[in-house]
């Protein structure tokens, strides 16, 4: 039969759009739909605009190998969509002798997972790079950076549209029903609610994966994993940056940490923190101030009383709660759901925007393309 596309990605975040730009790529014609009323709206616009290494993911992970894959992607598009970004790299530092020996830990992680250039430094080489650091030892990892994320997710949609397709907001995802023969009928809302039909699909809405797969007639109910709301808070320095490198401490229990960059613009921003949330609240409590004071000087002691100021908090798809260990990417295909034609990605959190396009080819070739 004739399809309206031969694609429909649900989500215009910077998975959804690089799944519909790999998509596009291989000569299809696809509509990305999204709820919101511009691209970009949900986790990948309140994030900390990370390229990360790919240090610290389990051997043989999606994380591990979509993070190291994904980033030698993103920087050639970058460059060949000047598209701003900061190769400044990443210091992770041990703030306390006991916390040298997860350094190599994470050395022995990185280097497993084939990330260039990783350096052990002593703290003598850590503070001739950054004299304002306090540690005791160091890693670094110079191919991380920051980079302008609304300006990569604008070209990827330029990509997608210059390719026939179209990036359609204000158009949530209402249903799915898969057709006799192959292919999907999709119910889009909005203003103007429209049914159109496609051969393949794929669901990458972020926050709103599970209830999205939901959606999908004849879904398992079974395979649509538990989801959780891990929100983390940001606060700006007031004042001038003190460190060129990323500054990471080693990672807490489900997440990085609470970490120091300096963004495009040349201001400091430090978090995320991470508290698990039951709704989609992105306020940030001044009086977190103190407790991200005390945990910052323990790798920055100059910084100044009273210099923070609440910025802005993210909400991560995560798949476990708290204290649960933290689990793999989730980019279901027919063989785990049992639906031709379809990929349903889950807890797509960090990694996941470093890893976009790399995770956007995933989604292609687990379709058979």
């Amino acid at each position: 039969m004739e399809f309206d596309f031969d694609a429909v990605v649900v989500g215009a975040g910077a998975v959804g759009l690089a799944s519909g730009y790999a998509l596009a790529q291989r000569g299809l014609t696809v509509a990305v739909l999204e709820q919101e009323k511009a691209i970009g709206q949900g986790v990948s616009s309140r994030n900390s605009e990370v390229v990360h290494g790919g240090l610290y993911y389990p051997t043989g992970s999606l994380k591990a190998r979509l993070c190291v894959q994904g980033r030698r992607r993103l920087y050639a598009f970058l460059d060949a969509h000047h598209v701003a970004y900061d190769r400044c790299g990443k210091l992770v530092v041990a703030t306390a002798p006991d916390e040298v020996e997860r350094l190599e830990a994470i050395l022995v992680q990185a280097q497993a997972n084939d990330v260039e250039g990783m350096a052990r430094l002593t703290r003598a080489a850590a503070l001739e790079l950054e004299p304002d650091l306090k540690c005791e030892a160091a890693l670094l990892s110079p191919q991380s950076g920051v980079f302008d994320s609304h300006g990569y997710m604008l070209a990827l949609r330029g990509e997608i549209e210059a390719a026939g397709g179209a990036v359609v907001v204000a158009t949530p995802f209402v249903a799915a029903v898969p057709l006799e023969g192959g292919g999907f009928e999709v119910r889009a809302g909005g203003e103007e609610p429209a049914t159109l039909t496609c051969r393949y699909l794929v669901t990458a809405p972020g926050l709103s994966a599970q209830a999205v797969a939901a959606k999908i007639e004849g879904f398992p109910a079974d395979q649509i994993p538990a989801g959780h709301y891990g929100k983390g808070r940001y606060f700006r320095l007031q004042g001038k940056a003190p460190f060129s490198h990323l500054i990471y401490p080693p990672p807490i229990h489900g997440a990085l940490g609470t970490h120091y960059r300096r963004d495009l613009g040349g201001q400091a921003v430090f978090g995320p923190d991470l508290i698990y949330v039951d709704t989609l609240d992105y306020s940030v409590d001044p009086a977190a101030a103190e407790a991200f004071a005390q945990y910052i000087r323990k790798f920055w002691p100059g910084l100044p009383e009273g210099a923070l100021s609440p910025d802005y908090a993210g909400i991560r798809p995560k798949l476990h709660g708290p204290g649960e260990p933290q689990p793999d990417f989730r980019i279901d295909g027919h063989d785990v759901h049992g639906i031709a034609g379809l990929v349903a990605l889950f807890g797509i959190e960090s990694p996941g925007l470093t890893s976009s396009l790399a995770i956007g080819e995933e989604a292609a070739a687990r379709l058979g393309l």
